[in-house]
């Protein structure tokens, strides 16, 4: 069970590993490494466990913070199922979206993504007949990338002399991907500028425009897709729920309410964790899930991350897009009220998506670049069960941190009038955009509430309310340093900033960085 560190729950005084943060990394690291027999200690500032995978409750309503979709595990073969069966020990069920899992909605042209690989380009080539070859093309593409994707994540678990010797070869095929931005690669096969903005619409996904994102990004977001979309059965909640009993069977435990001040380091070895009210707990492996930006500049002293050269490489790096997200409570259960199990996603006509953001960015008044709405209790069987006679909505849009950040310090709930009226604004402005597509739905709003990326800052601790970490940009991949295993021996890395963005990126970050630390071929005992 869960246990919350204000009620001084029994901590031993050492454990094989402790991993700090509970999100999507941190849970898969923390399950690998229990599943051999391996005492782990997770501990989470928050007052809930799963980062972006937690659900809140409010006004009698319940909303999943950061999944709202997952591609590929209805079918129970495929990679990213299998791995979550392994650390679930089968517990997570899925319901399957449907046909179509995706609306794109530009201007008032609407395209549909449906789920199959030839499904998707049959249904592309009726949008844009005189693209065959092009739409043809850009699929295979998208497999070829994700094919060179294995080894070059392979070589993140091997030791330093390995991947000296190694390393650039097995980088060396996906690189040709992940060096060029998607635009580039999708301009270099088709001129049609409405076809690449119908294909790249998911990149809120992974929180990167065309014209900056890796084309490996998005064809790792755009294959997890392909063979549609599903949810979980009983919320995101369900993930850590079913992973816990998992962690305590081998004698392990997750802590909330317990922040980690600092990683101990001592002779350039991590040897604990000292928490806020200055207790100190011991191991021999230190795992982050917390970020790379949280990791270097929070949690280690700034003389050791000088002597090791990690201000340095965060320089190569900038944080991800922050957003907000309206939360959104309905009298009357999804049937009823018509609700979708296909997500929106809503764009002007006109403009490109690069430059529907730089417009935005030079003045928020300006419309938003994208709007993408979400039915949850649409897609749950579960939820009528739960909550009979309500529903929820999820609407996001991107929001820049800066501005937000004259309110920087201030305390949650108490940031005052200026704010809940920014906050307000910005809410009506979404809920036009909802009722536009739905209308039956403008006298049937119960509740919402809005977060902004100063509510990400204080619940997740990204300091700039950043949404997928670090920009998967070209640049990100070429960093040699993101890979689990540290310079400092004993510390290592998991989550979405060493593998890729998303719920799906940050669960495979776990595999790499339990092989790393273990030397066991998880990939063979999960996918043989």
């Amino acid at each position: 069970m869960i246990s919350s560190y204000k009620r001084e729950p029994k901590i031993d005084e050492n454990y094989d590993a402790i991993i700090i943060g509970s999100g999507m990394g941190s849970l898969s690291t923390a399950a690998l490494l229990s599943k051999e027999g391996k005492k782990v200690l997770v501990l989470e500032r928050h007052y809930v466990a799963g980062g972006f995978t937690h659900v809140f409750k409010r006004k009698g309503y319940e909303w999943d913070v950061g999944i709202h979709y997952i591609g590929e595990v209805q079918n129970k073969y495929s990679p990213i199922r299998k791995m979550f069966d392994y650390i679930s020990n089968n517990k997570i069920e899925w319901e399957d979206m449907g046909e179509v899992y995706d609306k794109i909605i530009i201007g008032e042209k609407t395209y549909e993504f449906v789920k199959g690989v030839e499904n998707f380009k049959s249904k592309m080539k009726t949008y844009f007949p005189k693209e065959g070859l092009a739409i043809d093309r850009y699929v295979q593409m998208v497999f070829d990338a994700n094919k060179a994707m294995k080894k070059f994540y392979l070589e993140k678990t091997f030791p330093q002399f390995l991947s000296t010797l190694f390393g650039f070869f097995l980088r060396r095929p996906y690189l040709k991907y992940t060096s060029k931005t998607t635009h580039e690669v999708l301009n270099s096969i088709t001129k049609n500028q409405e076809l690449i903005k119908v294909l790249t619409a998911q990149y809120g996904d992974y929180g990167l425009t065309p014209k900056l994102s890796s084309f490996a990004m998005h064809a790792s977001v755009v294959k997890h897709y392909f063979k549609g979309g599903s949810f979980p059965i009983g919320g995101s909640s369900q993930i850590v729920k079913t992973i816990d009993p998992v962690i305590e069977k081998s004698g392990g435990q997750i802590i909330v309410r317990a922040t980690v001040k600092k990683i101990i380091i001592k002779k350039n070895k991590a040897i604990g964790v000292e928490l806020e009210d200055g207790r100190r707990i011991f191991s021999n492996i230190i795992v982050s899930g917390t970020g790379v930006f949280n990791t270097y500049n929070q949690l280690i002293s700034n003389d050791i991350a000088k002597k090791f050269g990690f201000k340095n490489q965060l320089k190569s790096l900038n944080p991800s897009v922050a957003h907000g997200c309206l939360y959104v409570g309905l009298k009357g259960d999804a049937k009823s009220l018509k609700l979708p199990k296909n997500n929106l996603w809503i764009y002007q006509d006109h403009i490109d998506h690069d430059s529907a953001v730089e417009l935005y960015l030079k003045d928020q008044s300006n419309e938003f670049p994208l709007v993408y709405i979400s039915f949850p209790s649409a897609k749950d069987p579960s939820w009528n069960d739960r909550y009979p006679g309500r529903s929820t909505i999820d609407i996001i849009t991107l929001i820049p941190y800066e501005s937000f950040e004259k309110w920087e310090g201030s305390s949650w709930k108490k940031r005052g009038s200026e704010y809940e009226k920014t906050k307000e604004d910005i809410s009506k402005r979404l809920l036009e955009h909802l009722f536009k597509h739905l209308p039956n739905l403008r006298d049937k709003i119960d509740y919402y509430e809005l977060s902004s990326p100063l509510t990400t800052k204080h619940f997740v601790n990204y300091q700039k309310g950043e949404l997928y970490g670090i920009d998967h940009s070209p640049q990100r991949f070429e960093q040699k340093f993101l890979r689990p295993k540290t310079t400092i021996k004993g510390l290592y890395l998991t989550g979405q900033d060493i593998v890729s963005a998303g719920v799906g990126g940050a669960l495979f970050s776990g595999l790499i960085t339990s092989a790393s630390i273990t030397g066991v071929n998880f990939m063979k005992k999960i996918y043989q």
